[in-house]
């Protein structure tokens, strides 16, 4: 069996992106493909995961790389979930950011017990406007 590669910032097809997003169940506009394929083009942080030619992980990112990181998503294929993989694509996120940038996320309600499993405060601070769609 092959091992896992990570890459960063390597173009994605947006069908593979969707594909990943619907069998990890992660919310997103995964019926517009415009919308997803211009997300990715202005995240400047991609980390994804690989399985052979199989898209099982993604990390995508916001930041200015010195002072603050908005992990926008992070999902992985359902059948490859508890495998380290999540855990993986935040630790190279982090790295990539450096240790002087905070990493901030806004969970899915599903996924509320995961972060604080790898090492992830919980933060009461914060304020946000929704989107309209």
């Amino acid at each position: 069996m092959d091992e896992i590669e990570y890459k960063t910032n390597v173009p994605i097809d947006a069908q593979k992106i969707i594909e990943l997003y619907r069998s990890a169940g992660l919310p997103r506009p995964i019926d517009d493909a415009a919308r997803i394929k211009k997300m990715f083009a202005n995240s400047n942080l991609v980390i994804s995961a690989w399985k052979d030619s199989e898209l099982i992980g993604i990390s995508r990112s916001l930041t200015d790389f010195s002072w603050c990181c908005y992990l926008a998503d992070l999902a992985v294929r359902k059948n490859f979930q508890k495998a380290g993989v999540g855990r993986k694509l935040v630790e190279m996120t982090r790295e990539a950011v450096g240790e002087n940038s905070m990493v901030l996320l806004l969970s899915v309600p599903g996924a509320l017990a995961y972060y604080p499993k790898i090492g992830m405060e919980k933060v009461e601070n914060g304020f946000i406007f929704n989107r309209k769609n």
